[in-house]
């Protein structure tokens, strides 16, 4: 029965804790690993039980238009041409003999790594060079072999038990042949293909699903069959041994491609998980874990717990730009003032280099409000959100935040970048251009040093002018080369 994430009402669970009767999604578990079935509740540290994830797998029932469309794709549809036609216009019988048989091998080594990667939950057909290159040309001749087992568990039916229990080992075996392909195709064994407990025992957990692929699998052949028949009444014999086979050969990545895509779908009752459905990192990227355990805290209503999480991690990274921004979002829903106090110089200077003029606006007047008359401590913190309230066109903010800037520190550095947006807010925001010139000119009598100096005669002239204060504008580049 599907089951929801308790964090995450509208996602489907992947694993659960028996002991705190919780539910999890594969956001709520970055840290786990699907394939080993590990993984270890947050709030516990129990293992998890998995779920597995064939809840969000669509039934294959309801892929039918899909399985048909697999083989006409371009690799697939490529690899049965060539084995279709290229022994046709071999002259010589022995060179044509080989490179049937050669085709014969690469064809079905195709269809069983398409059956293997289908299973793995990667839907699109394998590329043109599966089927003649690498491994997996031995898989062939462990069909032929299974065959010839089959044949002998037949013969040893008959030895055993006479002709009626001759009958019913066929009869399992022809129901069982699907099977038997899936997990030669899974093991790469031949024993386990043809081992009768194996096989019963597939078909056991999948259960009358494998029953309904069986029928569909019998009504294909029937189709496969009559297409072949009415092309071998209708067409020269040539063209029918070549429609034949090439009919023959679609139907047979049809089939193996739905058999790949009930194991994908039964994954969880088969005891395996699809690598295609979550590849597991090398290592558990701990930022994920970290936001799944906050987003969890948050969830429940545990924010004092959040805030802890969030302190710790900033312990580590101070500055880091995320945790930052989780603990101003925090804090600010918390409308906990202390903290914001305690914080206000790392989240001024987040809220600064994003250049959020309204948060900056809102910081400071929280900030005044817990301490009248309130300014940074920092001279650089103090200018960088001077400058972000300037670009938000706060100019009033802006004069509020430098107010006897020259007074509070004469000898930063930092001095004349205050001086000169006390100047530029006071022209652009007020028309107030006296008292920005006298601002300008406060910069070029003690800020001689400063690298403002080389463009404070162009703002004074623009402010002569009323012009807006934006200095030496920079020069338009310019092609040197010598024409022609």
């Amino acid at each position: 029965m599907k089951q929801d994430c308790h964090y995450h009402p509208d996602t489907t669970a992947r694993w659960q804790c028996l002991n705190c009767q919780l539910s999890y999604c594969s956001s709520c578990m970055p840290d786990a690993r699907p394939r080993q079935r590990q993984g270890l509740c947050p709030h516990c540290g129990e293992r998890l039980q998995y779920l597995g994830a064939s809840e969000q797998i669509v039934p294959f029932w309801n892929r039918i238009p899909q399985f048909f469309r697999y083989p006409f794709h371009a690799a697939p549809l490529l690899v049965i041409a060539i084995c279709t036609f290229v022994p046709a216009i071999l002259t010589t019988p022995l060179v044509a003999l080989i490179v049937s048989l050669f085709l014969f091998l690469a064809l079905f080594k195709y269809a069983y790594t398409a059956l293997s990667e289908t299973a793995e939950g990667r839907l699109e057909p394998p590329p043109l060079a599966t089927a003649f290159t690498g491994e997996g040309f031995a898989l062939a001749f462990q069909q032929l072999a299974v065959f010839f087992l089959m044949g002998g568990l037949v013969w040893a039916a008959g030895f055993v038990g006479g002709a009626f229990l001759s009958i019913v080992m066929i009869a399992f075996l022809v129901l069982a042949l699907p099977a038997s392909v899936m997990i030669l195709a899974m093991e790469q064994s031949v024993l386990p293909a043809v081992n009768p407990i194996n096989l019963g025992s597939l078909m056991a957990r999948i259960g009358w699903p494998y029953f309904v692929l069986y029928a569909h699998l019998i009504l294909l052949s029937m189709a496969s069959g009559a297409a072949q028949q009415f092309a071998f009444q209708h067409m020269g014999m040539a063209v029918a041994a070549l429609t034949a086979g090439f009919i023959s050969s679609t139907f047979l990545l049809i089939f193996f491609h739905m058999m790949g895509y009930l194991l994908y779908q039964y994954q969880d009752a088969l005891g395996y998980s699809a690598e295609g459905d979550e590849i597991d990192l090398p290592e558990p990227d701990r930022r994920l874990r970290f936001d799944a355990d906050l987003d969890m805290h948050l969830k429940d209503g545990e924010y004092d717990r959040a805030l802890s999480l969030i302190q710790s991690a900033l312990k580590q990274a101070p500055q880091n730009p995320q945790r930052v921004e989780q603990l101003y979002r925090l804090l600010t829903a918390m409308d906990n003032e202390g903290e914001l106090y305690r914080n206000h110089p790392r989240i001024l200077q987040w809220l600064a280099d994003r250049r959020d003029a309204a948060g900056v606006k809102a910081m400071l007047e929280r900030l005044s409000a817990a301490e009248p008359g309130f300014q940074p401590d920092d001279p650089s913190l103090e200018v960088d959100c001077a400058r972000a309230l300037y670009h938000g066109d706060e100019f009033a903010a802006v004069i509020r935040l430098l107010q006897d800037c020259h007074k509070r520190y004469p000898d930063s550095d930092q001095l004349a970048p205050a001086c000169l947006l006390l100047a530029q807010s006071l022209a652009h925001g007020f028309d107030r251009w006296e008292k920005a010139t006298a601002f300008l000119n406060y910069i070029k009598k003690r800020c001689k040093e400063h690298p403002l100096q080389a463009d404070i005669d162009t703002y004074l002239a623009q402010a002569k002018r009323h012009e807006p204060l934006q200095g030496t504008p920079p020069q338009p580049f310019q092609n040197t080369a010598s024409p022609g």
